[in-house]
């Protein structure tokens, strides 16, 4: 059979062609960053009403022992519902990664179907870190491709999550660049993911990453197994460009592939809330310490964002759950000029205290040309305060903290690591210090075994 010299099939050859040895010593470094980052996110869901109901589930439908971990409770179980339940808590705490490019967060897609079926089939490191970086380089280039005016209507990591997690599991399994591109067919025809949850704080944002898990998982194994998916999926004319986007650019899925890693422009979160809310956030801190500024000082907040900050956190006003208040540019200010640090436990403790309610009332957002011409490539943040006193401040920030160029330092993501763990209750302080170790000597495991003892 002819190869397809499409961009979908460009991309999928890509992922199935790609080798450890081909990847730069940098890129997979970062990819152990961000697997630490990843593991301690999905540490952090175990208790989460939503994400203990997705893993009931998966005792309901899958089977009660495997090779695959499931992180929050610990028991195995086949890699399939190992992945959604995975995936699902990583997505909880508002912690994991983002690329900013893409607007999607890989992590949560990527590792829980990379992990579970290296387990399954006793994969190395080495295999299990090319998959990684396989599964992010595509999700990335999708995210990309699909554009701005998808992630308007469109939640970017349930949809071109499908294809990031396609890729992952593809790697693994070792399938041809014919038979991945089948299994891109497959996860994108699959593609779902809608944001109108956020008006009824409703709990489907976990869905969306394990549905995406699972999709993805699903159609490398069918592919392998002969089962055949549209070879245009992303661009063709009846494709998810065609049904979602309005200002797709295919270029995209092809640019620089094997020169540009875009694993490393990934960026770690910082504060426990959507990412759209962090150079907001920061600015606020900066402008705070520039001018000794307290929370009591503060008439009003106006921050200037991009038009997608306004699509998303724009649909909360008054948080009904500690989740949508993580979608609320009011609250995550206002904790911030409180407590310092929009944080996990700040965000459990005090999203609706009455000091923290009446700043995020006086905090509004204004549609910015600089920043939104900027976005999604560069996320600035600027705020204007206006204090008691009457006094008009003003402060921005280039890189929010956790972007590559203001990254966190490995003992900055081991200490994330242990307070995620902790807010969980997933793992113990000593347990979480020899998973640091065991992450950061990943490259050089055999087989990636369990992580974690059974617990009783």
């Amino acid at each position: 059979m002819t190869l397809d010299t499409n961009p979908s099939a460009t991309l999928a050859a890509f992922a199935a062609d790609l080798s450890f040895d081909t990847i730069p010593a940098p890129v997979l470094r970062r990819t152990e960053d961000l697997f630490l980052d990843w593991y301690a996110s999905a540490l952090a869901g175990k208790g989460a009403r939503p994400v203990e109901a997705i893993e009931a589930y998966a005792r309901t439908m899958g089977p009660d022992s495997g090779r695959a971990e499931v992180l929050i409770s610990r028991r195995t179980t086949s890699p399939h519902f190992a992945a959604m339940v995975n995936a699902a808590a990583s997505h909880f705490a508002e912690q994991d990664d983002v690329h900013n490019g893409s607007v999607f967060h890989p992590a949560a897609v990527v590792f829980p179907v990379a992990l579970a079926i290296a387990q399954d089939i006793g994969a190395s490191g080495r295999e299990f870190l090319a998959a990684v970086v396989a599964g992010y380089e595509v999700g990335i280039r999708v995210g990309e491709f699909l554009g701005r005016s998808h992630y308007r209507i469109f939640h970017t990591t349930a949809t071109a999550g499908t294809l990031a997690a396609a890729a992952a599991a593809g790697r693994l399994l070792k399938l041809d660049a014919a038979t991945m591109l089948h299994a891109f067919g497959s996860a994108g025809t699959q593609a779902a993911g809608l944001w109108e949850f956020l008006r009824d704080a409703a709990d489907s944002k976990q869905l969306h990453t394990a549905h995406a898990a699972s999709c993805g998982l699903t159609s490398a194994y069918l592919a392998r197994s002969g089962f055949t998916g549209a070879r245009q999926i992303l661009e063709g004319a009846q494709g998810m460009a065609a049904g979602m986007s309005s200002d797709a650019d295919p270029a995209r899925l092809t640019d620089r592939l094997g020169q540009r890693w875009a694993t490393a422009e990934t960026s770690f979160k910082y504060h426990a809330s959507c990412r759209h809310t962090h150079p907001s956030a920061d600015a606020l801190l900066t402008l705070m310490q520039t001018h000794g500024v307290k929370a009591d000082d503060i008439e009003s907040v106006t921050t200037q964002v991009h038009q997608g900050a306004i699509d998303v956190l724009g649909r909360v006003t008054v948080p009904a759950t500690v989740h949508q208040a993580k979608f609320s540019m009011g609250t995550v200010l206002a904790l911030a000029a409180e407590y310092g640090f929009a944080g996990l436990n700040e965000f459990e403790a005090h999203y609706l205290a009455p000091r923290v309610a009446a700043l995020r009332d006086r905090v509004t957002m204004q549609l910015d040309a600089e920043v939104d011409q900027a976005y999604p490539q560069r996320w600035i943040g600027k705020v204007t305060v206006t204090t008691r006193d009457g006094r008009s401040l003003s402060a921005r920030v280039d890189e929010p903290k956790g972007d590559p160029g203001n990254t966190l330092t490995r003992a900055e993501i081991e200490d994330k690591a242990q307070r995620l763990a902790a807010y969980g209750k997933g793992a113990t302080p000593a347990e979480v210090q020899a998973l640091i170790a065991r992450v950061w000597a990943v490259a050089e495991a055999p087989r990636m075994d369990r992580w974690l003892e059974a617990r009783a």
